[in-house]
């Protein structure tokens, strides 16, 4: 099944630019996944279980790495992009 993510981090930090461009940079190291930024969140797109699995991978490392942080997520099935709404 594919799926898309719609991602937004927020570090409790001040340095949050730094930790959000980190979360991101892990996020596209997949590279069988497709990757959206924008001003407001990052789309993920792919096979749910790869998506779900670089979600959490990417999360725990920055957890690990920046301490705490909220990520909000929205989840629809199959392949979505702001690009198809234009």
């Amino acid at each position: 099944m594919q799926l898309t993510a719609e991602l937004s981090l927020y570090p409790l930090s001040e340095d949050y630019i730094r930790i959000v461009l980190a979360f991101i940079d892990r996020l596209e190291q997949c590279e069988e996944l497709t990757i959206r930024r924008n001003a407001m969140s990052t789309q993920i797109s792919g096979e749910a279980t790869q998506v779900m699995q670089v979600i959490q991978a990417a999360l725990t490392k920055s957890f690990e790495e920046f301490g705490k942080q909220v990520l909000t997520a929205k989840f629809i099935p199959g392949e979505f992009s702001l690009d198809a709404a234009e």
